[in-house]
C-alpha cells in the first residue's frame, strides 16, 4: 500500500482551507424564502411591507434577504451597508427600475434606457431649482381657482381635501389647463381609476397583469385618457406666457427618439409621479400641524406677518414670502420624514461585498427610508414630529438633512422633488390663510389616511 507523502497531505489541506475561506467569505446574507415557489415570502411581504421588513431586521441582522416572486430582494439598514448603497459603481438604478416601469407603464426594456436620461436632464431643468419660482404664480392662481369651489365653511375628509386641490391644480400646470374633468361624474370615474391604480402599483410593479384584473382595467383606462388627450396636449399654449408645459417638453423628447407609440405611455408614468406622493405628504403634513397646537399657532402668525389678516383675500404669493416662511418647509419634511413609505432600489451587478456577506450579481439592493428616519443615530427622538429638527439643513443651498433619502439618492434623485415641496407649500398657505381649519378625528396611523375629517369654519 503506497502512502501518500506529508507535503501532499499539507498542499491538500491548503487547498481545503482555501476552499473554506472562498466560500465563507461568499456566504451571503440570511434568506427569507417563504413556502411557495416563485412567490416565496410574497404574500407575507405584500400585507405589510414596512413591518415586514423591520421584524425581518430584529430576526436577522442589518442585512437580510427576502425572496418575493422571483426575484431575490437585499435590504440594507445600517451605515456600511447604506455606503455600499450609496457609493458602489457594481450597483445600477436604471436596470433596477425597468421591469417595474414595464409592468406598470408597458414601456420596453429598451426604450426606456434610451430615454430615461434625456428625460431625467430635461425635467430637472424645467422643474429644477433653477427655473421653478417662475412657476409659483401659476400655482398660486390655480390653488386659488380649486379653493373658490369648496365654499366657505364645513367639514370634509382631510384626504379628500387636499386631493380636491392638487389633483386638477398639478395635471393643468403640467399637462394642459382644463385637462382635469369638472364634470361630476367624469371626475368621480377620474378617482376611480387612479386611486385603483396607485393603490394596487406596488403589486403592480411585482406581478403579471392578468392576475390584477381590477388594477389593469384602471391602468387600460388611464392608458387610454391619455390616447385621446395628448393629441391636445401637444398644441397647447399658456395663454399668459406661450411657455411649454412638462408633457410637451417630454414629447419632443419621446417624438425625437421615433418613439411616439410610448406617448400615451409616459403620459401615465408622469400623471403617477405627480400626484401618487404629493397627495399623501399634504396630507400628513397639515395632519401634523393641526395636531401639534404650538406648531399651528406658530405657522398662523407667520402667515398673518407676511400677508395680512384678511383670510379671504386672493392674496399672491412669491418667491420671497416663502424665504420669510420657512417652518411650514420644515414641517414638510418633517412630515415626510415621519411617513415616507418607499423603498429605494438599485441592481448588483457585480458582488459586492457588506459586512461579512457577499450580496450576488442580479439582487435588488433594497433601502427602506420609513427605517432609516428612525435611526436615533441620526435623527435623534425619531418618533417624534420635531420641525424645528429642519433648522440645520442648508435648504437655501438645497441640501436637506443627511441620510435623509425620501427623494431616492446619487445621480438619479426625484427631479421633481422642488416643484412638489412648492406646490405644497402654497397649499398649506393659501388652506390655512383662508380657514379656521381643526381637525375633527385623531391624526391616524401610518397605513390608514383616509379616515381623517378636517372642519373648515
Amino acid at each position: 500500500m503506497e502512502l501518500i507523502s506529508p507535503a501532499v497531505i499539507i498542499i491538500l489541506g491548503c487547498v481545503a482551507l482555501l476552499l473554506f475561506l472562498q466560500r465563507k467569505n461568499l456566504r451571503g446574507p440570511p434568506c427569507i424564502r417563504g413556502w411557495l415557489p416563485w412567490i416565496g415570502a410574497g404574500f407575507e411581504f405584500g400585507k405589510a411591507p414596512l413591518e415586514f421588513i423591520e421584524k425581518a431586521r430584529i430576526k436577522y441582522g442589518p442585512v437580510f434577504t427576502v425572496f418575493v416572486m422571483g426575484t431575490r430582494m437585499t435590504f440594507v439598514t445600517e451605515e456600511e451597508g447604506i455606503n455600499v448603497f450609496l457609493k458602489s459603481k457594481e450597483i445600477n438604478f436604471e436596470l433596477a427600475v425597468q421591469k417595474p416601469i414595464y409592468r406598470t407603464a408597458s414601456i420596453p426594456k429598451n426604450t426606456f434606457l434610451t430615454l430615461h436620461e434625456k428625460l431625467y436632464i430635461m425635467m430637472k431643468g424645467k422643474i429644477g431649482t433653477f427655473n421653478l419660482y417662475q412657476l409659483t404664480g401659476q400655482l398660486t392662481e390655480e390653488l386659488h381657482e380649486q379653493l373658490e369651489n369648496l365654499g366657505t365653511h364645513g367639514t370634509m375628509e382631510l384626504n379628500n381635501l387636499v386631493r380636491h386641490l392638487l389633483y386638477p391644480v398639478t395635471m393643468n400646470i403640467l399637462f394642459k389647463k382644463g385637462l382635469f374633468p369638472t364634470d361630476e361624474r367624469k371626475i368621480r370615474e377620474f378617482y376611480q381609476h387612479f386611486q385603483a391604480y396607485d393603490e394596487g402599483f406596488e403589486y403592480g410593479c411585482q406581478m403579471p397583469e392578468c392576475l390584477l384584473r381590477n388594477w389593469s382595467k384602471s391602468k387600460k383606462w388611464l392608458l387610454a385618457l391619455f390616447e385621446k388627450t395628448i393629441p391636445d396636449m401637444k398644441t397647447y399654449r399658456s395663454a399668459k406666457d406661450n411657455s411649454m408645459t412638462l408633457i410637451q417638453a417630454m414629447l419632443d423628447i419621446v417624438e425625437t427618439e421615433r418613439k411616439e407609440e410610448m406617448s400615451p405611455n409616459y403620459g401615465l408614468l408622469l400623471l403617477w409621479a405627480s400626484l401618487s406622493n404629493a397627495v399623501p405628504v399634504a396630507f400628513w403634513t397639515l395632519g401634523f400641524v393641526l395636531s401639534h397646537p404650538t406648531v399651528h399657532e406658530t405657522i398662523l402668525e407667520g402667515i398673518s406677518s407676511v400677508f395680512g389678516t384678511a383670510g379671504r383675500d386672493k392674496m399672491e404669493v412669491s418667491e420671497d414670502d416663502l424665504k420669510k416662511l420657512p417652518l411650514i418647509k420644515w414641517c414638510i419634511l418633517e412630515a415626510i420624514r415621519l411617513r415616507a413609505p418607499g423603498i429605494i432600489t438599485r441592481k448588483v451587478m457585480k458582488p459586492v461585498k457588506i459586512l461579512n456577506y457577499t450580496i450576488p450579481s442580479g439582487d435588488l439592493l433594497m433601502l427602506s427610508p420609513f427605517w432609516l428616519h428612525r435611526n436615533p443615530e441620526y435623527f435623534p427622538e425619531p418618533e417624534l414630529f420635531k420641525p424645528e429638527r429642519w433648522k440645520k439643513a442648508n435648504l437655501e443651498k438645497h441640501a436637506f438633512l443627511d441620510w435623509f433619502m425620501a427623494f431616492g439618492s446619487g445621480k438619479y434623485q426625484c427631479p421633481g422633488r422642488w416643484f412638489a415641496l412648492l406646490q405644497i407649500q402654497i397649499c398649506i398657505i393659501l388652506i390655512l390663510y383662508k380657514y379656521d381649519c381643526s381637525l375633527l378625528d385623531p391624526l391616524p396611523k401610518q397605513a390608514d389616511r383616509r379616515d381623517c375629517k378636517c372642519s373648515v369654519p
